[in-house]
């Protein structure tokens, strides 16, 4: 691989591996801005005497900023390279947070987790990663995507517990002014480690030239229209345990500390499972590791149903997190298994955005549906339908890869 300099980089080579890991850490601080209105969620709820809906709400606007945000990051990323979004997100999250830390009334809070810390802050430490670690890997690909889309999830297994201790110790405000201090210290030095870039040949590349199942370039854009389909589906599913985890343990009477902890188990699974996808998706390929993912994902929700116990409901969410990690890294393999390399930071970010407001979507949907019916049984319920339909596009994408291979042979 050439990169700005002309120096020549081999792919899956040493300077990748040590990109990955620089980009991994880049997405475990930058992935706080996801989890830490979850964390506050009841806080919040108090603070300013609203309901569970309305409480849910900011971190709607925090999914919905962060969805705009990866199309504009990864448009930032393919024409200037990463660091750029990077310096601006650490940037961002450092203001935003100590704006929200100020916030006397609820539109205040909203306005700087959705704008500030959404949008223009970790949304640059997702999609745009994702994207760049992609180019520096041909063998290994899958697991190095896996990997780094495994920093949010990273971040939601290390700053649940630690956000949670802050805001019982010094308070939700001080907190966040502390969490907006270490973004900018640690994120904008960070980024001048990714400033070499990769160039690609001007050269013409057809969609899908060299995947297994080929498609045509008027069949991409429909293709990128069922992945942005398949990935609010399955994220409108996955947000119902992620969002109101700490809210139902507070309502079943075993705290916000238990509920924390039982995120930060989901969460540290999930880096687990997403690890294990990586290997997966080298083997089988991102639409195989999509369909055993979206499968028991729908699984482990329906364990969510009859399994209300403290035990039962760390092991239902420890499975829970084993089973879904794999669903967010498929995407953007299934985008580069089919679309140009020079597209990538685009087209990933587009699906991203997708997954993005799917979980949005759900952690708001649930919280109203909990709101009418005084319980999570609905809002599980409502959950298993959507991931319903991820699978069938799972295997809708399946069924179009076998058709290619017979036109082929």
């Amino acid at each position: 691989m050439t990169t700005t300099d002309d120096t020549i980089i081999p792919l899956d080579g040493a300077y990748a591996w040590r990109r990955l890991g620089i980009a991994l850490l880049l997405s475990t601080i930058g992935g706080i801005g996801m989890w830490s209105v979850i964390v506050a969620l009841p806080v919040i709820q108090s603070e300013f005497g609203v309901d569970r809906s309305d409480a849910s709400f900011p971190y709607t606007a925090t999914m919905m900023g962060f969805a705009v945000g990866n199309i504009i990051m990864g448009k930032l990323s393919d024409r200037f390279g990463v660091v750029v979004p990077i310096v601006i997100g650490g940037v961002m999250l450092g203001i935003g947070y100590f704006v929200a830390a100020q916030a006397t009334e609820m539109w205040h809070f909203v306005t700087a987790q959705a704008l500030l810390i959404g949008m223009l802050g970790s949304s640059a430490t997702f999609g745009p990663l994702v994207a760049d670690t992609s180019h520096w890997f041909h063998r290994r690909r899958g697991v190095a995507v896996a990997i780094v889309a495994s920093g949010n999830y990273l971040a939601g297994t290390i700053w649940p517990p630690i956000l949670q201790y802050g805001m019982e110790t010094i308070g939700w405000r001080q907190t966040h002014i502390l969490i907006g201090l270490g973004c900018l210290v640690t994120l904008v030095p960070l980024a001048f480690l990714l400033r070499r870039r990769v160039t690609f040949d001007d050269s013409p590349e057809p969609i899908a030239a060299h995947s297994a199942g080929g498609v045509t370039h008027a069949a991409g854009n429909n293709l990128q229209g069922m992945l942005i389909v398949a990935g609010f589906a399955c994220c409108v599913a996955m947000s119902m345990p992620q969002v109101h985890m700490v809210a139902y343990c507070v309502d079943l009477n075993y705290g916000m500390a238990r509920g924390a902890e039982m995120l930060a188990l989901m969460l540290g699974c999930g880096v687990v499972s997403r690890l294990a996808s990586g290997f997966i998706a080298d083997a089988i390929g991102g639409v195989g590791t999509l369909i055993v993912s979206s499968v028991l994902q729908c699984l482990a929700l329906l364990f969510y149903l009859p399994f209300d116990g403290l035990t039962s409901l760390y092991i239902v969410s420890a499975f829970f997190g084993l089973a879904q990690g794999g669903l967010v890294p498929s995407y953007a393999i299934i985008v580069r298994e089919y679309f140009p390399a020079r597209e990538a930071g685009t087209r990933v970010s587009l699906v991203l955005t997708a997954t993005v407001v799917g979980m949005a979507f759900g952690g708001w949907i649930s919280g109203e549906i909990f709101d009418l019916t005084q319980s999570y049984q609905a809002a599980f319920m409502n959950g298993i339908a959507f991931n319903l339909v991820n699978m069938s596009i799972a295997f809708w994408l399946l069924m179009g890869r076998r058709r290619g291979r017979q036109q082929t042979a």
